[in-house]
């Protein structure tokens, strides 16, 4: 539950009990304390006073009244019978959690999310918001892809912090491995999923791709709690999943064609992307980003269209590349 919610519902705890009054300060306290309980820092009183002001407004329109008795105020509500644990959805916040759902059903192979398919046709019928005969959104995905069955059993292991023993063949292996990993994050690239985990074997977190994963058991090795990796932060500075370990970003300076240049305008490759239009129609690149394997292999994608400027070290590997591509060409 949210922080918020949180708050919420300890005011609302209080102001349905008309037989007690309640000030600021007691409503204060009480919503700290539940807050205190569930982990999170108290609030002070100006955040309060916003909550109120909130609570008044749509879509809640919660019936509070402030009333004085001496020189003391306090709060309640107009309507002994209102609750925020009573108020009904309307029409439109049904028809946003509906295409919240439709979004949520795209994730198969994952047993936290197949009620979903039971909630949307009761959602439908109490709003009358009719059912849709065709899909109406589409996702660049690949049903067949190996690995895809372990995804839920991947996602209840790192939401209940559970250690896991895989067995593992990478493209290097003539056998598969075991590996006995405490599980931390699941993350989508390029239509392959991949699975970040510490392995009780190395100091450095662990990328295993779910479609080299031969089969997922219980480990009897402790759990690992995650206490040096914030994910929000760990793939801000690279493009797709490999962070070489010790690396620093980078200015990375592209060349982009004419013809190339307006789609890389409208779909920057990186967040910090900065470019500049050169007189010939061509365009100047500049991401600050570690430099990986996906970033090769997306500078090699633009084919002859796309050329590197720096660094200089960058420069020369991807013109290694290019010319091992044009010679495997030459030799027949």
């Amino acid at each position: 539950m949210s922080r918020t919610l949180i708050r919420y519902w300890a005011y609302d705890s209080c102001l349905k009990n008309q037989t007690i009054k309640y000030s600021w300060k007691d409503l204060l306290t009480r919503a700290n304390r539940d807050l205190e309980d569930r982990g999170y820092d108290p609030v002070k009183r100006t955040q309060f006073f916003k909550d109120i002001s909130a609570l008044k407004a749509p879509p809640y329109l919660a019936p509070i009244e402030t009333f004085k008795e001496g020189r003391q105020s306090y709060y309640k509500y107009t309507d002994p019978g209102f609750s925020l644990r009573n108020q009904q959805l309307n029409e439109q916040e049904a028809q946003q959690i509906k295409s919240a759902l439709m979004v949520l059903s795209r994730f198969k192979g994952m047993p936290q999310f197949d009620w979903v398919h039971e909630v949307i046709p009761k959602i439908e019928q109490n709003f009358g918001l009719g059912e849709s005969s065709t899909e109406i959104i589409g996702f660049d995905e690949n049903v067949d892809l190996k690995g895809l069955e372990y995804l839920g059993e991947l996602f209840n292991a790192i939401l209940y912090k559970k250690p896991l023993q895989i067995m593992y063949q990478s493209f290097r292996s003539s056998q598969p491995l075991a590996f006995n990993i405490s599980p931390y994050f699941l993350k989508q690239y390029n239509n392959r999923w991949f699975l970040f985990a510490q392995d009780e074997r190395y100091d450095s977190i662990t990328t295993l791709s779910l479609d080299r994963i031969e089969s997922v058991a219980p480990s009897n090795c402790a759990y690992v709690p995650n206490t040096l990796y914030d994910f929000n932060d760990y793939f801000e500075d690279i493009i797709g999943i490999t962070r070489p370990d010790g690396a620093r970003s980078t200015d990375v300076r592209l060349w982009f064609a004419p013809e190339q240049a307006p789609y890389v305008r409208t779909k920057p490759l990186h967040g910090t992307q900065r470019h500049q239009a050169n007189d010939d129609g061509s365009m100047s690149v500049t991401i600050d980003v570690i430099p990986n394997y996906e970033l090769e292999q997306l500078i090699l994608s633009f084919g002859e269209s796309c050329r590197v400027i720096e660094p200089e070290d960058l420069r020369k590997k991807i013109e290694r590349r290019l010319n091992m591509s044009a010679s495997s060409y030459s030799d027949n």
